[in-house]
C-alpha cells in the first residue's frame, strides 16, 4: 500500500513539475528568483521531449509501481484523472518535438516580455522630482509624449 502511495506522490509530483516547466515562468513574473528554477526546469523538459528521454520520474513512479505488485496504471483517483495528461496515448516522436516547441515558446515569449519590460525601465531612468533636471533620456521621453506610463 505505502509503494501505491508514493508511486501516485510521484505522479502528482510529475505533473506539477510539468505544469512549473510550461507555466512557471508566469510565476517569474511575479517572482524574478524563479527564473533561476525554471529555466532549468524548461530546459530540461525541452531536452526529454526533443531527445525521447525518460524522465527519472517515469522510472521512479514505475519502481514504485512494481514494488506495489501492480502492473499497469488502473485503479486510484489520480491514476485515472493524470495519466492520460502525462503520459498521452498515441504519444510520437512529433509530437513530442511539437511539445517540446510548445515549451520553448511559452517560456520565450514570456520571458522576453520581461526583457523588454526591465529594459523600457531601465532606459527611462528614476521618475523626475519637481525641481530637478530630466537626464536627456527622460527629456527626450517628455518632449515626445511618452514619458508618462
Amino acid at each position: 500500500m505505502s509503494y501505491r502511495i508514493a508511486a501516485d506522490a510521484v505522479l502528482l509530483l510529475h505533473f506539477a513539475f510539468i505544469a512549473f516547466v510550461v507555466l512557471g515562468a508566469l510565476l517569474a513574473l511575479r517572482w524574478r528568483w524563479v527564473a533561476l528554477v525554471q529555466l532549468p526546469a524548461a530546459a530540461w523538459g525541452a531536452f526529454v521531449e526533443l531527445t525521447g528521454q525518460i524522465c527519472p520520474l517515469t522510472i521512479l513512479e514505475n519502481r514504485f509501481r512494481v514494488e506495489a505488485g501492480a502492473s499497469g496504471y488502473a485503479g486510484s483517483f489520480v491514476e485515472h484523472y493524470l495519466l492520460a495528461i502525462i503520459y498521452p496515448s498515441g504519444l510520437t516522436r512529433n509530437a513530442q518535438w511539437i511539445l517540446a516547441a510548445v515549451v520553448l515558446a511559452v517560456n520565450g515569449a514570456i520571458y522576453a516580455w520581461m526583457l523588454h519590460r526591465r529594459r523600457s525601465r531601465w532606459t527611462a531612468g528614476p521618475p523626475v522630482a519637481s525641481g530637478q533636471r530630466a537626464s536627456p533620456v527622460q527629456q527626450s521621453r517628455i518632449e515626445s509624449g511618452s514619458g508618462k506610463r
